[in-house]
């Protein structure tokens, strides 16, 4: 794209409107997780069915971010972007009237559709406006804080309009969003695209939504299935069957979806792979914590929304300083940095009780997640959208936002399949000791209450009087063994993240010795 003196001078009006695009769809991965809760009683939703109203999304989102990448590249950023909002906000509105939960799973899933052309369309569109790597590192700085904040103002604006509306307004109010950014881009926003535009790979769009929706499936159906059931293994070998045959069959391709040949160069891979972990455990912590909120601590929508602001403020004060620290210090230790201190942060939540202090405790650790995570996606993306030629900046963006999604989608899969493979066993072992509490439960109540954290916090609350309290803990201690378990092992993959990226994500894009030139494989995009 050549920038004309007009588009130049207003670069930074045009940063408005797309950060607004990536506000909502980051937004709207989250905003679901507080009304779960709500959804578990207005919709007689499952916790399988909650983890897949948060999945659905991610998973169609991060299944099409490649294809919405490469389309927008081929035919124009803008009018993917555009396109992309246009049903964002149309599926926005089916899913706000859902009549159940298998009917929003669907609804959010077409959300993701949307969601894909939007996403790396904002990315690809900065790329081509900030040349100065000084200013595209500022810039992808503030892109990053619009992306962090967004995590914390989700569930604060769900929380806000559940305690006015009814449920399906977190999805509504997407609709008069989207209007106002698709009639501010199509004034501001320039045309850009790939001048030298390929074949759509179909074949590599067809195994890449296989194997990422496969794997991610089985993980979700395992704790149903049995972890090692014959379903379990038929799914997981579906799943990386392919993932195999992808990489094959994009390697033989001249023109392929995802030229997978970038991934030899290891600051490209490292900061995929590092923006993927950070994402799995904050993903995963966020789908926990909100119920932690509500169930165990007793908080509305709206108090459990305001008490995720410190995300907000962790992450908007640590991006924009991030991207430039990482220019003075090397990549490697920024990152590095940012996953340890997620995982110390996630390590902390795992000692969170019913009684620990907010103002101690729980703010420390998610002050410190939303801090690293900060550190992670910034030089990470910077790092990435730098490897690659500005006309592919559409599928390097999808790179980098795919790693963010499928990491996202598994950390809800892996932290909520952990907890309910510990929660489910648990809250039976708990009822079971209670004097003639469970002899005395209608018959099919312990199935529903081992399915739901909400049905058995109802259980608890209409149990008799003498007992209420001894119920209310069993179910409190169920929940947090698991709570504690999946931050536990979060923790443990966000510090084997740090060592990675110690050890292979190198410190300036000048630090390669004896591995191909970037140069050459961006020829061979």
């Amino acid at each position: 794209m050549n920038i004309d003196q007009k588009t130049y001078e207003r670069r930074w009006w045009i940063f408005g409107v797309l950060a607004i695009s990536v506000f909502i769809v980051v937004v709207d991965n989250l905003i679901v997780n507080v009304t779960l809760p709500t959804l578990q009683q207005e919709l007689n939703a499952s916790t399988t069915s909650l983890q897949w109203i948060v999945d659905s999304y991610a998973l169609v989102f991060a299944g099409l971010l490649l294809a919405g990448g490469g389309l927008g590249d081929r035919f124009g950023r803008k009018g993917a972007l555009q396109l992309g909002l246009l049903l964002f906000g149309i599926f926005s509105a089916f899913g706000a009237f859902a009549n159940s939960s298998t009917e929003l799973i669907i609804w959010r899933g077409a959300m993701g559709i949307g969601a894909a052309l939007v996403f790396p369309a904002t990315l690809a569109i900065i790329t081509n406006l900030f040349v100065d790597p000084i200013e595209r590192a500022k810039a992808i700085g503030l892109w990053s804080a619009v992306s962090g904040m967004a995590v914390a103002f989700g569930p604060i604006s769900g929380g806000l309009l559940l305690e006015h509306f009814w449920w399906g307004s977190v999805f509504l109010i997407n609709v008069p969003i989207v209007l106002i950014a698709i009639g501010a881009g199509a004034f501001l926003i320039p045309k850009s695209r790939d001048e030298n535009p390929h074949a759509i790979d179909y074949g590599g769009f067809v195994l890449s939504v296989i194997a990422i929706g496969a794997i991610v499936f089985t993980v979700i159906e395992s704790p149903i299935w049995g972890w090692g059931s014959t379903k379990s293994n038929i799914g997981f070998v579906v799943g990386f069957a392919a993932l195999v045959m992808f990489v094959k069959y994009e390697s033989r391709r001249t023109h392929p979806l995802l030229d997978v040949r970038v991934f030899r160069n290891p600051r490209l891979s490292a900061a995929a792979a590092s923006i993927g972990i950070a994402f799995f455990c904050l993903f995963g912590f966020v789908f926990m914590v909100t119920q932690y909120f509500q169930f165990v601590r007793g908080y509305d929508t709206l108090l459990a929304g305001i008490a995720t602001l410190p995300f907000a403020v962790g992450a908007g004060v640590t991006a924009p300083f991030a991207a430039r620290a990482a220019l003075r210090w090397g990549t490697k230790r920024v990152v590095a940095l940012g996953l340890f201190n997620m995982s110390l942060g996630i390590f902390l939540a795992s000692f969170m009780t019913q009684e620990s202090e907010y103002f101690g405790l729980v703010i420390i650790s998610m002050v410190l997640m939303a801090n690293g995570l900060s550190l992670v996606t910034s030089p990470s993306t910077d790092a990435i959208m730098g490897t690659l030629q500005r006309d592919k900046a559409g599928v390097g963006s999808a790179i980098n936002d795919t790693g963010r999604e499928v990491g996202g989608v598994l950390g809800v899969a892996v932290v909520g399949s952990v907890f309910v493979s510990l929660y489910s066993p648990k809250i039976a072992e708990n009822f079971d000791k209670i004097p003639g509490f469970t002899e005395n439960l209608p018959t099919g109540l312990l199935g529903v209450a081992e399915d739901s954290v909400g049905a058995a916090y109802q259980i608890a609350q209409q149990a008799p009087e003498a007992l209420r309290e001894q119920v209310q803990d069993a179910v409190s201690n169920a929940f947090l063994q698991g709570f504690a378990t999946a931050c536990i092992v979060a923790s443990v993959i966000a510090m084997v993240g740090a060592v990675f990226a110690l050890k292979y994500l190198p410190a300036r894009p000048d630090s390669h010795q004896g591995l191909p030139n970037p140069a050459d494989l961006q020829d061979s995009l």
